[in-house]
This record gives structure tokens, C-alpha cells and sequence, in this order.
């Protein structure tokens, strides 16, 4: 098994070699991932796991990808889905840009979830999405719009629960297993690998996204990315996160007022 000194060894390797900085995520759930992976492909020597990731780079990106993927779907948790389409878009719909920030996008589903709600508020077309996670192959999918056709039933329900105004259907085609979904929604996305641990601004927005991601994050990260998060929200701009995460008893919490009971945040200062 995985002790302590194998994991800050495999951190130092990683960072070293390739940039990625795993050293405030929770060890815990970290060490977990980690030992999954480890079990999962047969290793009984850590050194040997730790020579592959070394000199294997597509071994060290299958081991990114499993370690960083996070579970995700369209309109997921459709209660949260109708506050943003009846409570936050109206308010921001005035403007005469709009940039929303999707922080750690995985594979896009809620990415694709905001695009049509945007376009059902009519608003799409001045809205550009930017979409970052740590994992190039998860953006890779995510850029594609292209999902198993076996999700568009649990996808549809979660829609309409939301408030969905269309057949779901409509915003995608099928075609061999598989939803592809249309142009005019992707044409106003940008896809970029961004790593919250090391990562500055990049530009000021008016939502910010970043929902079950910080949960594996330690608090002296999670701080960190809170005040990165708060250097990139507009005054009067949103701030929206897991149903794990809060700003309670952090230092940006005095900047926001929480809407409800959602994981909704105001900035206000």
C-alpha cells in the first residue's frame, strides 16, 4: 500500500517533471485515488510506479486524468439550475457582455447545461463560457459535445425539472450511441487547461463556477483559490460552488452575502 512518504514522492515527481502541483489537495482522498490506480494496474513495487510515471507520458496523463476526473452531468441538481435560470441570469442580463467562468469543467456537461440556459434567456450570443480544468484529455471530450446517448433520458429529466422551456432533444443530434451537441452552443465556449493550485487571473467575470472541485483541496489551498476566484469576480458578480463548499469562515466571506440556501455567493465589496 501507499504510505506518506510515497505520496510526497510521487508529488515532488510529478511537480519536477511536469508542472502539476498536487501538493494542497487532501491527502486523504488523494491517497485513496492514488492507491486505486496503483492496485488497478498491478503494482507491487512503488518505485516501479513511480519509474513508469517518470518516464511514461501517457501513463502519467491516464493517472492525471483518474485522479482529477470528477463525476458530472447535465443539470445536475436541477433545484440549483432553476435559482440560476429564474434568479442570477435576469440579474446580470443587462449587461453588455457577459463572461461566466467554469473552473475544473471536467468533461463539459455543466458547461453545455449553461449554454442552453443562456440561450433560452436569449443571452447567449453576447455570453462567452470559459472552460478550465487541469486535465487536457477531460477537455479534449469536453470540446468535442459529444456524450453516450444512454445519458439523454437522466440528462432530459434533470432539464425539465429545471425549467427546461424546449424538448431537450433539440439541442443535440443522435447518431450511433452518441449525443452530439450543436455548434451554436460550443461557438461561444473556450476551452483552456488551467491549474487552480498554480494558476493566476486570467479575466474578469460575472459568474464564477466551481462546484465539488475544492472538496479534495486542503484549506490552505482552498483559501488560495477562494481569493483567486475573488481577484476574478466582477463587484455585483456571482460566485457559485459545491454543496460541500462555503465561504463561511474564510477571508473573501466578509466580500459576500449568500443568496438561499443554495451554494450561491453575491459579491458585494
Amino acid at each position: 500500500m501507499i504510505n506518506e512518504e510515497h505520496l510526497q514522492l510521487f508529488i515532488n515527481e510529478v511537480y519536477n517533471q511536469y508542472g502539476y502541483d498536487f501538493g494542497g489537495y487532501s491527502h486523504a482522498s488523494f491517497k485513496r485515488r492514488l492507491e486505486r490506480i496503483y492496485q488497478l494496474e498491478g503494482f507491487t513495487n512503488f518505485h516501479e510506479f513511480l519509474h513508469k510515471i517518470a518516464s511514461d507520458v501517457d501513463f502519467l496523463n491516464y493517472v492525471i486524468e483518474e485522479i482529477t476526473v470528477n463525476v458530472t452531468e447535465m443539470f445536475r441538481d436541477p433545484a440549483f439550475y432553476k435559482v440560476l435560470r429564474q434568479e442570477i441570469l435576469p440579474a446580470i442580463r443587462s449587461k453588455p457582455f457577459i463572461r461566466i467562468w467554469h473552473a475544473g469543467c471536467s468533461t463539459g456537461q455543466e458547461v453545455y447545461s449553461m449554454a442552453i440556459l443562456l440561450n433560452e434567456e436569449g443571452i447567449l450570443q453576447k455570453s462567452i463560457i470559459y472552460a478550465t480544468d487541469i486535465n487536457q484529455t477531460v477537455l479534449e471530450t469536453a470540446k468535442k459535445g459529444v456524450f453516450p446517448l444512454r445519458l439523454m433520458k437522466e440528462y432530459a429529466d434533470n432539464y425539465r425539472s429545471s425549467g427546461g422551456k424546449k424538448d431537450f432533444s433539440d439541442y443535440y443530434t443522435a447518431n450511433y450511441g452518441l449525443a452530439k451537441f450543436h455548434d451554436e452552443l460550443s461557438r461561444k465556449m473556450v476551452f483552456s487547461q488551467h491549474n487552480l493550485v498554480s494558476d493566476s487571473s486570467f479575466n474578469e467575470f460575472d459568474i464564477i463556477l466551481c462546484r465539488n472541485v475544492m472538496i479534495y483541496f486542503d484549506k490552505d489551498l482552498q483559501e488560495r483559490v477562494l481569493r483567486l476566484f475573488d481577484d476574478s469576480l466582477s463587484k455585483l458578480g456571482f460566485l457559485i460552488l459545491g454543496t460541500k463548499e462555503t465561504l463561511r469562515f474564510t477571508s473573501v466571506q466578509k466580500k459576500y452575502e449568500q443568496l438561499r440556501k443554495e451554494k450561491i455567493w453575491k459579491k458585494v465589496i
